[in-house]
């Protein structure tokens, strides 16, 4: 699948991770209609979500299997938050547990934050059962997880969907894979720096892709 082949309507649009990049790429854009499950997660195996994906996310974040690592600023500060480790599907929270009201010993919000994650796993997996075309967007990912990942959303998914998985290497613009993936089109962008130096190659990326 190549990058013509993705543009168009959809009237879904999901982040897959493997860091908030998707997802903040998604608003920037006008791309993000609600949040999805995923967006402010680290997530750096994207075999782990696929795993998540199969299970259709049954236990997770289950307190059992939380692990706090401290804090997403090193030190508590104004703006601060824990990070929170599932350790099953090896996920990390980043923004959800506001260190005001959450200690390194006391996760005082689990039950509105895990709330919170409920409805946005439901509204994703109502969106896979009605939505007529639907696009995810994940950052980093092999071949071979790719491959996975395709055949999972295609038992997941009713009616349409496609995948842009944009992995960071050492090119200078956007460079296609063009991997042999009906559903998959993989493409690389420059790795020196991916937060602030690619908006203009994600802009054109997303360029023939509007929400209906």
């Amino acid at each position: 699948m190549n990058l013509q082949n993705i543009k168009g309507d959809y009237d879904a649009i999901f982040s897959l991770g493997h860091l908030c990049l998707a997802a903040i790429q998604l608003r920037k854009h006008d791309l993000r209609p609600f949040a999805g499950p995923l967006d402010w997660f680290a997530t750096y195996s994207l075999s782990d979500v696929n795993r998540l994906l199969r299970n259709r996310f049954t236990g997770f974040m289950e307190a059992k299997n939380l692990r706090v690592a401290g804090y997403n600023t090193a030190e508590k500060k104004e703006g601060s938050t824990i990070y929170v480790i599932d350790d099953n599907y090896h996920v990390g929270s980043v923004h959800d547990f506001d260190a005001d009201k959450n200690t390194l010993d006391d996760l005082a919000t689990y039950p509105e934050v895990i709330e919170k994650f409920n409805r946005r796993i439901n509204r994703f997996l109502e969106k896979m059962s009605t939505g007529k075309r639907i696009l995810f967007v994940r950052t980093e990912g092999s071949f071979e997880e790719a491959k996975e990942l395709e055949l999972i959303l295609s038992e997941m998914v009713q009616h349409d969907f496609s995948v842009l998985l944009v992995r960071h290497t050492n090119v200078t613009g956007i460079v296609e894979n063009h991997w042999p993936l009906e559903k998959v089109c993989a493409v690389e962008l420059p790795g020196e720096e991916i937060w602030e130096a690619n908006h203009d190659l994600w802009t054109s990326l997303f360029e023939g892709i509007k929400l209906v």
